[in-house]
């Protein structure tokens, strides 16, 4: 997704600051491939999607693998299961199509001379087009692999995909246990919940608007450039432990001296020494028609800065530990979310200052977002939201645009601090198809509410107004 979903570190200058220019739009977990699959309507899954229900969860930790297709089916001489194929595909589609209008144009940047504005209204045709198989595969293994087009970059590619093992057993309490193995290429993507990064709020945003410069190295700055594998346990469909490891998997890298795939040098930017340990715990409460979530998940990154520099000597670290909250009522007429996360990076940048590319040999950054939804019928619904970025003052932050003078993302006096709000409306005709608007509100943006890039740019000029037509089939 996401999001969407096709990020880049770009700016990667500053190799302390994860930055999605891609709007962080998380690609959609909700796909009807999975309805076909187990016979049940999208409602069973999710409240309105990609937002999962409680029965989503608990079929997302079994591996996607619950079905009411007929199988093909072979078994051997000692009764041995070895082959249990649905008939039909668990294929599907995924479309966005979109228009982005931010209020104060960006620079043109043809000319350094007579520079001027860019064009203000953007189209999305499509914004993101993609393929799943999401499904079974196997009795105890099941997919969600995401194939996407995205509009900015103009190319197709691997976006967010969980591939999955997973059993269950009744322990002598006689309560149910469900265990398993994830394989996946975006720390958060395998999570039930919708409060981590890769599935959280907004669920889906432009690629057309201007974006912050600081990122958490957990909150999408490794989408699609990692490859994990992590174990799970899930107790009574309550309490859910996970740990589990990444390493750099860069697409698009290739060795100059191989002439293929790897193995990752020093032209590559970022690259994972060793393996990033990856951590998460959280306890669901569930009574009547409500449920309650809490937990806490984390990630330590240590990096090589590559970009033409050898894959030795000084890391830059990031350690990051957060917290989630999230509360469910799903009534026949009315479904309400409160959601949130609160996100704490403590960086180490032995390689970055040494290079002289930040002012500080550490750096915090803590990122807040907040959220409620309604929706009436599953029909008629939105959500409000707020963000909130803030972090250490570091003269490495400020980004010169290319031509050499301030860029709208960039910060005069080096401080990442940002802050907003953003509301939408959506309104679905059919449980598959989704219209939305959505607004952003910046307060402040870079560290700064009035000429924060240095050249007289204001948050508010960043605001955006974003309308979308989201569907699968």
């Amino acid at each position: 997704m996401s999001g969407m979903r096709i990020r880049t570190d770009t700016l990667m200058r500053v190799a302390f600051l994860a930055v999605a220019l891609f709007g962080a739009a998380p690609a959609a977990l909700a796909v009807p491939s999975f309805a076909r699959q187990t016979g049940m309507a999208c409602e069973a899954c999710h409240t309105v999607y990609p937002e999962l229900t409680h029965f989503g969860r608990v079929f997302k930790a079994n591996g996607y693998i619950l079905t009411n297709l007929k199988q093909v089916r072979d078994v051997s001489g000692m009764k041995e299961q070895l082959l249990e194929l649905a008939q039909t595909p668990a294929l599907s589609i995924m479309a966005q199509m979109s228009y982005t209008q931010i209020k104060t144009s960006v620079p043109d940047l043809s000319s350094a001379d007579a520079p001027g504005v860019a064009q203000n209204g953007t189209a999305g045709f499509p914004q993101q087009l993609s393929l799943f198989y999401a499904g079974k595969i196997a009795p105890n293994f099941g997919a969600f692999f995401q194939i996407t087009y995205a509009n900015d970059s103009g190319t197709i590619g691997i976006d967010n995909s969980d591939l999955r093992f997973a059993d269950s057993m009744v322990l002598p309490d006689s309560s149910p246990l469900t265990y398993g193995l994830s394989l996946n290429d975006n720390p958060t993507v395998q999570d039930l919940w919708n409060t981590t990064p890769a599935w959280g709020y907004p669920f889906a945003a432009s690629n057309a608007t201007v974006s912050p410069l600081a990122g958490a190295a957990i909150d999408g700055a490794f989408a699609q450039d990692v490859a994990g594998i992590t174990g799970y346990l899930f107790w009574n469909e309550s309490v859910y432990a996970e740990v589990g490891g990444y390493r750099s998997a860069k697409q698009g890298s290739t060795n100059a001296l191989t002439g293929g795939a790897g193995p990752l040098d020093g032209t590559a930017s970022n690259v994972m020494s060793g393996i990033a340990p990856y951590w998460r715990i959280a306890y669901e409460k569930n009574w009547d028609r409500h449920s309650l979530e809490g937990g806490l998940y984390g990630a330590d990154f240590r990096l090589f800065p590559g970009a033409g520099t050898p894959l030795r000597g000084p890391l830059n670290k990031f350690n990051d530990v957060a917290e989630d909250l999230q509360y469910q009522f799903v009534g026949d007429e009315h479904q309400i979310t409160v959601a949130g996360t609160h996100i704490h990076e403590s960086m180490t940048l032995d390689a970055t200052f040494a290079g002289g590319g930040s002012a500080n040999p550490r750096d915090t950054l803590t990122t807040t977002r907040l959220w409620a939804t309604y929706y009436y019928r599953r029909h008629v619904g939105g959500t409000v939201g707020y963000f909130s970025t803030t972090g250490s003052t570091d003269g490495g932050l400020s980004a010169p645009n290319p031509t050499g003078g301030p860029g709208v993302i960039s910060s005069a006096n080096g401080s990442p601090d940002t802050r907003g709000w953003m509301a939408e409306v959506n309104y679905l005709p059919w449980l598959n198809v989704k219209l939305s608007a959505q607004y952003t509100w910046y307060r402040k943006f870079n560290g700064g509410d009035s000429n924060y890039d240095g050249a007289g740019r204001n948050a508010s000029d960043n605001n955006a107004l974003y309308l979308l037509l989201w569907f699968a089939y």
